[in-house]
């Protein structure tokens, strides 16, 4: 394939601010969660940030790691969609047809992370919001599963704006919403194919570098960056299930909201 794209993740450099979220939600035209939503486990985001404890009290850090669809080269959401809704592209995304799904939620079932998310309702904006709407992004309808995207309208712009340039897209041309919005830059998105490209060089030259869930054998497209502790806690105050490789191994967690 011409083009792979993937993005790296530095624990290291999220403080779990959350403006991912928020641009992911404005960039994508995803519904708003409201309290009564989420009180019935049914909020919708593309990206979220969990947050993780470590050690016991008083010695205890908070850890924040941004979710988003990992974009998996061997996807186990593809091969369980009845209608072919969910397939592989030809630049390494697991992408979404809306108005093919049906609404089975097989995907949803067979992803490992839950970064796809069921409409159980049609989406509604108040007055005030209806103009931020992006216009080229659809606004998915009751009954789809949606999930990230990596900001595909980015993507196609990009193309065909380097294509009427009589050239190839250039590191740098565009980046995610998510990216664009990280304050530290924690998120660096780009073509993992193109050696040149700061995401390719990144991946190529860290030590602290992972997949989460590696051993799946789905080969995520995004790679996070382990974070450094210059003050690590004390080993007797660590929780008996943290993982500093991996930080979904946490057994304690807290929703945000």
């Amino acid at each position: 394939m011409a083009h792979r794209w993937g993005m790296t993740i530095d624990l290291d450099l999220c403080t779990g601010c959350q403006a991912c979220v928020v641009a992911c939600q404005a960039e994508n035209n995803i519904p708003i969660n409201t309290e009564e939503n989420f009180q019935q486990r049914r909020a919708i985001e593309w990206i979220r940030v969990e947050r993780y404890w470590e050690g016991e009290f008083p010695n205890v850090k908070a850890r924040y790691i941004p979710v988003p669809c990992m974009m998996c080269e061997n996807a186990p959401c593809e091969p369980v969609c009845p209608v072919y809704a969910s397939y592989h592209t030809d630049q390494g995304l697991n992408f979404q047809v809306y108005n093919r799904c049906i609404g089975t939620r097989y995907c949803s079932v067979n992803c490992h992370w839950h970064v796809r998310f069921f409409n159980f309702w049609e989406p509604k904006w108040p007055d005030s919001l209806k103009q931020q709407l992006n216009p080229l992004v659809a606004v998915r309808s009751r009954g789809v599963m949606e999930k990230c995207s990596f900001c595909i309208q980015r993507i196609d712009h990009a193309e065909q704006s380097a294509q009427l340039q009589g050239r190839d897209v250039k590191d740098g041309d565009f980046t995610t919403a998510c990216a664009q919005a990280c304050p530290t830059r924690a998120i660096v998105f780009g073509d993992l194919n193109n050696a040149d490209s700061e995401v390719a060089k990144t991946v190529a030259s860290t030590k602290r570098g992972y997949q989460l869930l590696a051993d799946l054998g789905t080969n995520p497209a995004v790679v996070y960056l382990k974070k450094i502790d210059a003050d690590p806690l004390p080993e007797d105050s660590k929780h008996k299930y943290f993982d500093s490789s991996q930080y979904t191994r946490v057994k304690e967690t807290v929703a945000v909201g």
